[in-house]
């Protein structure tokens, strides 16, 4: 029966990638997307990859992009100071997570995951022979389960959701959906909620625990040489305040420039700092302030001018987490419009005031977990520049805001510890 929904599910995804090829070709050629680890994504595994000896234990560790490479970073440290024996594999999906877990992991223990068919999988689970599968939050990928599980490895989801989004979804299939969570051995869910979720799609209760969120023990990054260029800078021009306008997506860039707008009618000399979430609108946005006739500098031409009353584009990778310390107040993206919202403790361990939209449905129980403690400002479209003047002249209250984020967010760390707890526990009863 197995087989058969197998056979099923991997002719129904290659029926779907040949209709979405040219899609795929589009943004290959358009924005160079999907090109980077192609043949490894096909099953060839790289000659770069410091393959394990007879004797060596292995660890293969799924994270789909920087998110998730952010937050197993600490629990890689920690399974390799607990199981000093095993060597840790890390696989993921974007270009992006790819470049990040190089530079944490090295090259000799990173790839790209492979596509969801056993000929491309295979391949990977003999050369690794991995005593342990671990996936990063609900990469329910069906062939490569079936398969690590099937190869001998404990399989374990960790940092485990089930989205708003996601949920009536996985409960509609849920007679196949309980099939396939049966290859896997332990869930680590981030809340309660998300561990009632798991049970009502159909994992068995007694493989889920509740460890908390992995990426509340996500040290603050080091901070890049343009930090401190840009508060010397500012400083110098006295050009505050500054807002700091993180991961923002398409339709927000507008709703915020006005915004901006009439901030600069009662602080001419504020600044913003806009950070898009994804690299190919760079170029778009920037033709958006020009269309706005709002006065910008994109990060790679700037050098050192007065940024007083206009907006940096932050058209870089890995800089914005840092700069968020210089902030304000630090807008978080992708809320203001339904794309279900991006990470909020960034700004929060820097102790900064943070505004998000009400789209937040992609990290509903940290953003919950702040507004009840008061640690969060949430907007509609209209509501957001009355919001910003609100805090910007009232020091007391913006600084209070920062404070109870940086406080909440000390308050939940730990997760990574019980999560390694839990792992090291799986591997000794098989």
């Amino acid at each position: 029966m197995i087989s058969f929904y197998s056979f099923i599910y991997s002719l129904a995804l290659a029926a779907g990638m040949l209709v979405s090829l040219p899609y795929w070709l589009y943004q290959m050629v358009r924005h160079g997307k999907y090109r980077r680890g192609l043949a490894e994504r096909w099953g060839r595994v790289p000659a770069r990859l410091k393959l394990p000896q007879a004797d060596e234990k292995v660890i293969w560790l799924h994270a789909v992009s920087v998110g998730e490479v952010l937050a197993v970073a600490g629990l890689v440290e920690e399974l390799r100071g607990r199981l000093p024996q095993h060597r840790i594999f890390v696989s993921t999906t974007t270009d992006t997570g790819q470049e990040l877990a190089r530079k944490r992991f090295g090259e000799a223990s990173v790839f790209y995951f492979p596509m969801d068919f056993a000929f491309a999988i295979r391949p990977y689970l003999r050369a690794l022979r991995p005593q342990m599968v671990i996936v990063a939050e609900t990469e329910f990928w069906p062939n490569f389960l079936r398969l690590a599980h099937a190869s001998g490895a404990r399989v374990a989801i960790v940092n485990a959701r089930i989205s708003d989004r996601s949920w009536p979804e996985y409960r509609r299939f849920r007679g196949l959906i309980r099939r396939l969570l049966d290859h896997v051995d332990m869930f680590l869910a981030q809340t309660s909620e998300d561990s009632s979720r798991l049970q009502d799609i159909g994992a068995r209760p007694e493989r889920i625990h509740v460890t908390g969120n992995l990426k509340f023990d996500i040290p603050a990054p080091a901070p890049p040489p343009i930090v401190e260029s840009l508060r010397t800078s500012i400083e110098a021009a006295r050009a505050r305040p500054l807002l700091v306008c993180g991961s923002t997506v398409e339709g927000e860039e507008p709703l915020l420039l006005k915004a901006f707008e009439n901030v600069l009618v009662q602080h001419p000399q504020a600044v913003m700092i806009l950070a898009p979430r994804h690299p190919e609108r760079f170029a778009e946005v920037g033709t958006l302030l020009q269309q706005m006739s709002i006065r910008f500098f994109p990060r790679s031409k700037w050098a050192h001018e007065d940024l007083s009353g206009s907006v940096l584009l932050l058209d870089s990778i890995g800089e914005l987490a840092a700069l968020y310390a210089l902030a304000d107040i630090a807008f978080v993206g992708g809320s203001l419009v339904p794309r279900g919202g991006h990470n909020i403790l960034e700004p929060a361990q820097h102790g900064v005031a943070i505004v998000v939209g009400n789209h937040t449905e992609n990290f509903r129980d940290i953003v919950s977990l702040f507004q009840k403690r008061d640690a969060v400002r949430i907007v509609g479209p209209a509501e957001l520049p009355l919001v910003l003047l609100e805090l910007l002249p009232n020091d007391t209250e913006r600084k209070a805001l920062g404070q109870r984020a940086a406080e909440t967010l000390r308050l939940q760390t730990g997760a990574t510890a019980r999560t390694a707890d839990k792992l090291r526990a799986l591997l000794a009863n098989p």
